[in-house]
């Protein structure tokens, strides 16, 4: 696997040049995952993000009755990333991250991405930034769910 051409492909990387691209690739690794391998595990603590390169997943959330549902389903042409609230904090994943069929992925740790931006700080900014975007994104998309879901219980309480 060429890492820059694979990397280039990822929208979250758009604004690094290239000599950005080929600095990351040093801190990256290629991580593969068997169809239904948890790649990410709800409640677990983690520390690193993955760029999907080869494969799809499911993003799935637990209930409080611990019934598991499917939030989104996610594929390589999507040139998509999970877990990258990892390298920011030290909290638990929000989601499950289950392959679907065979996965390669790209993994960057919280020390990696750490000493990426240390020694890149102009890149780092730029990373930092297309993450928070992500993460923004990730939460709007959240409230809309959270007004459909709240109208929903009113209009059920309403026409009880």
């Amino acid at each position: 696997m060429n890492k820059i051409d694979e990397l280039k492909k990822f929208p979250l990387l758009k604004n690094l040049s290239d000599d950005d691209l080929k600095a990351l690739e040093e801190y990256v690794s290629e991580v593969s995952f068997e169809e239904g391998e948890d790649i990410i595990k709800e409640g677990e603590i983690g520390d690193t993000l993955y760029l999907l390169i080869d494969g799809s997943v499911d993003v799935i959330k637990t209930t409080i009755f611990d019934d598991e549902f499917i939030c989104a389903s996610l594929n390589s042409s999507m040139h998509c990333l999970f877990g990258e609230m990892a390298v920011i904090d030290n909290d638990k994943r929000s989601a499950t991250i289950k392959a679907k069929t065979k996965c390669n992925t790209l993994e960057l740790n919280k020390e990696n991405f750490s000493k990426y931006c240390d020694e890149h700080p102009k890149a780092g900014i730029e990373l930092l930034k297309m993450i928070n975007i992500n993460i923004v994104r990730n939460l709007r998309i959240e409230n809309d769910n959270l007004k459909l879901v709240y109208q929903a219980l009113i209009e059920e309480i309403e026409n009880d």
